[in-house]
């Protein structure tokens, strides 16, 4: 049957099980299956690796980008990896469409970088940041509009125009199996623990341990799980 193959695939392609639902009809899994046969043939032809690949993705400087196998990334996505540690991005990981992964927002001075683990999963419309260098741990799941920023401007003088006071950068982290709803903003400085939910919605900035539940503007911590 068309949906053991699929599940085959899959299953070879992220390194773990999958088994599609069974209320998908023929036509509709043959859909599937030419629509991601073409993207994961232009990841293939674009990267030499065995990846999926959206139409009118942008890979900014491609000898910075490492992607592992069964990286799937969206349509419409920006990959901008001009910077000191470029981009990473582990196995079976995938980035929603309309995303942007850039990491120096300036070429005055380069950006760190963003590493993002395996079995990661990013929503669509993802901003991420990566001028103070960023690092997402592995099976951590991610809603849409999520925005991250590992940067500061300095604006201590009045005198002077803010974009002429420089910046500040302390880098941002967010530990392993962690589920981070929709329209989370993490801001320089963050630091979330292992294990962590955070709520849709949520301005981040601070240190934050393993297994609790965070939520609010600014975001506090709501309880243990």
């Amino acid at each position: 049957m068309l949906s053991n193959l699929i599940n085959f695939m899959v299953a070879r392609l992220r390194g773990r099980p999958f088994k599609i639902d069974p209320s998908i009809t023929s036509t509709e899994l043959m859909t599937l299956l030419i629509r991601q046969g073409i993207c994961l043939f232009r990841g293939v032809l674009r990267t030499r690796k065995l990846v999926s690949i959206g139409r009118s993705v942008i890979l900014t400087s491609k000898n910075r980008i490492k992607l592992s196998k069964g990286v799937s990334i969206g349509r419409y996505c920006t990959i901008d990896a001009i910077g000191k540690k470029g981009i990473v991005i582990g196995s079976a990981t995938s980035i929603g469409s309309f995303s942007l992964l850039k990491v120096s927002g300036s070429f005055v001075a380069l950006g760190e970088g963003i590493t993002i683990g395996s079995n990661v999963g990013i929503g669509e419309f993802a901003h991420i940041g990566g001028a103070g260098g960023v690092n997402i741990g592995d099976d951590t799941v991610i809603g849409s509009y999520f925005s991250v920023h590992p940067e500061n401007h300095i604006f201590d003088d009045i005198s002077i125009p803010i974009r002429l006071q420089g910046v500040t950068h302390q880098g941002i982290r967010v530990g392993k199996g962690c589920w981070i709803g929709a329209k989370v903003t993490l801001l320089d400085g963050a630091k979330v623990g292992n294990g962590c939910v955070v709520a849709a919605g949520a301005v981040v900035k601070g240190v934050f341990p393993d297994n609790c539940v965070i939520g609010g503007v600014p975001a506090r911590i709501l309880k243990e799980r």
